[in-house]
């Protein structure tokens, strides 16, 4: 499997209805990867919740990843032990390592960092101001993304990016884009997104 142009980042508390759910309609809009959060969840229901994403992306040969730890301490490579997992700035980098690893970064030394550690991939972020994190910045821009990504693992722009923002997130070196909230509100949106993303990818990552 190729690393997707689209991540579609969870938050049941932005969706309208029941997160299965919306996660249901973004993958029948096209959205082939998944980065399961709701970290505030206890290990069990968020392994069962898992299953369902899974189930989900199966058919469509998508991908999960799996965010962690839980606040419990659960370990994420229990959940994880079929694909990948997505690590926040300060999470330790797991052993053993699950097939695709990717982490959140904000300055060059985080990016340096991933690259170290052999990340799959990076996400970004802010690009922009953003209403799932007001306040959380400053904003990256377009130039303060390019800064940002030389030389690193590919990356995707996270944080206040919309579908017309995607044609600057690529020109400044991002391979795709995240997204939560808009499409956690909106999971059609995941088309049009898709639409302006290459289809593509130039980076190949194996799947478990």
């Amino acid at each position: 499997m190729r690393l997707p142009r689209l991540l579609v980042l969870t938050d049941r508390t932005q969706c309208a209805g029941p997160l299965v759910g919306t996660v249901a309609a973004a993958v029948d809009a096209g959205a082939r990867a998944v980065v399961l959060r709701e970290k505030d969840l206890p290990a069990g229901e968020r392994a069962a919740l898992a299953a369902q994403l899974r189930a989900l992306l199966a058919p469509v040969g998508g991908l999960l990843v799996v965010a962690g730890p839980a606040p419990d301490g659960a370990e994420i490579a229990i959940m994880a032990l079929r694909g990948a997992v997505h690590l926040a700035a300060a999470d330790p980098f797991p052993a053993p390592r699950p097939a695709l690893v990717g982490r959140s970064c904000h300055d060059a030394a985080e990016v340096a960092r991933a690259r170290e550690e052999g990340c799959n991939w990076v996400l970004v972020s802010p690009f922009d101001e953003t209403a799932s994190k007001p306040g959380y910045g400053p904003a990256l821009g377009p130039g303060g993304l390019a800064a940002l990504l030389a030389g690193g693992p590919p990356a995707y722009a996270l944080g206040g990016v919309l579908p017309d923002d995607v044609p600057a997130c690529l020109a400044a070196g991002a391979h795709g884009v995240a997204v939560m909230g808009p499409v956690m509100r909106d999971p059609t949106l995941a088309a049009a997104y898709l639409a302006a993303l290459p289809d593509d990818p130039e980076e190949p990552a194996p799947c478990r």
